[in-house]
């Protein structure tokens, strides 16, 4: 299949923050999708859409909401990917990799969805903070529920991140009211909280990626957790990690690259040939 940088068939739809946006984007989920598009070298370029707008861009181009609030109304969020050589639509970055792999199975590094053990698991009700994917395990079983407890994992202790979120200046009200709206207040409280708790938190977070640092410890030929082939599994943790790089105090930064002797560090080192921001 040819492949043109010239000019895009691959529309990749991420979450515009503080300008310059192509240095500050910061949602986990676009940057799974981002990691594997980039993995797979294939050309395509991002269209950088306003929170508020999220919907509407998703609606104007046919992709349906793919999560749900407890409430049962639809969640609209991005990632999003177009192809016009295929007129496909993919409104979650799961389905962009599995679309990626299915149309470019040859590509850059290879399989994203090697045959691997990701016993990695982790249970929270994270309900009340954001909606979290929701698909039927199938073939890729052991990647949904690998991805289910990541999301899990760091989501529980989002309140981390939340604070450092860096959105555009000029739409922060409209982004504030949109989130109050969701949670049923006039107006959002503040998400800062003492230094002690922060503290608590980051020790909870260091206790609760023990077993996920043991799995990127399995291979001893490293980065990923198959050693040196990079696979979807990588992208899902690396979006999490990419987060917090965007948004924690640099001294909590360093922190987290120094837990486990630094295996986190060496991990998101070994991703960093996949962050290109096109």
């Amino acid at each position: 299949m040819a492949l043109s940088n010239d000019n895009p068939a691959m529309v990749f739809y991420d979450i515009a923050f503080r300008p310059p946006v192509e240095s500050t984007p910061a949602a986990p989920n676009p940057w799974k999708a981002r990691y594997a598009l980039n993995m797979k070298g294939v050309p395509y370029k991002t269209q950088w859409v306003q929170m508020p707008d999220i919907a509407t861009v998703r609606q104007k181009v046919g992709a349906p909401a793919c999560r749900k609030f407890a409430d049962g109304t639809d969640y609209y969020t991005l990632p999003m990917l177009t192809d016009s050589t295929t007129n496909s639509i993919l409104g979650d970055s799961f389905d962009i990799a599995l679309y990626l792999q299915k149309q470019y199975p040859d590509s850059g590094t290879g399989d994203l969805f090697p045959s691997q053990t990701l016993d990695f698991k982790y249970e929270h009700d994270t309900a009340f903070l954001v909606p979290l994917s929701e698909r039927e395990e199938g073939e890729f079983g052991e990647y949904v529920r690998f991805n289910r407890s990541v999301d899990s994992v760091f989501t529980a202790h989002v309140m981390l991140m939340a604070p450092g979120m860096q959105f555009d200046p000029a739409h922060v009200e409209a982004i504030q009211a949109m989130f109050a709206k969701r949670a049923g207040v006039e107006t959002l409280p503040p998400m800062e909280f003492g230094a002690e708790d922060r503290a608590k938190l980051m020790v909870s977070l260091r206790d609760a990626v023990a077993d996920l640092v043991k799995l990127l410890n399995r291979n001893e030929t490293g980065p990923f957790i198959q050693g040196q082939q990079a696979s979807y599994a990588d992208c899902i943790v690396g979006g999490w990690l990419r987060m917090m790089k965007m948004t924690l105090p640099a001294f909590e930064w360093e922190e987290v690259m120094g837990w486990y002797d630094g295996t986190l560090e060496k991990f998101y080192q070994g991703l960093e040939q996949f962050s290109q921001v096109k």
